[in-house]
């Protein structure tokens, strides 16, 4: 299983930026994620979605972040909007297929005040 993301950058606080990550496995990967870690702190989760469409958030995204996924590429996305300085971390594209987790390269996140 490899899990390819993109998408991260700089942005001001109130801006948006979309990250991608797509799956590359003969399993099918469910659910998928996104988590992130900023210097000092443990990892966190940010957001999962199954194949069906149920989604989790963390209180500190909900209303600002939307998690998506197209099922037929085994990709997900993670759309960020009202960024605040402290969303600013490492994002890591999680997957689970066969009770393993997986994880990708990360990307990292910085948001100016």
């Amino acid at each position: 299983v490899q899990l390819q993301a993109s998408g991260g950058g700089l942005v001001q606080s109130g801006g948006s930026l979309r990250l991608s990550c797509a799956s590359i496995s003969i399993f099918r990967i469910d659910p998928m994620g996104w988590y992130r870690q900023s210097p000092g702190n443990q990892r966190e989760l940010v957001a999962t979605i199954t194949t069906s469409g149920n989604t989790n958030y963390a209180d500190s995204v909900k209303g600002r972040f939307t998690i998506s996924r197209d099922n037929a590429n085994d990709t997900v996305y993670l759309q960020m909007n009202s960024l605040k300085p402290e969303d600013t971390a490492v994002y890591y594209c999680y997957g689970q297929t066969w009770g393993s987790d997986y994880w990708g390269q990360g990307t990292l996140v910085t948001v100016s005040s």
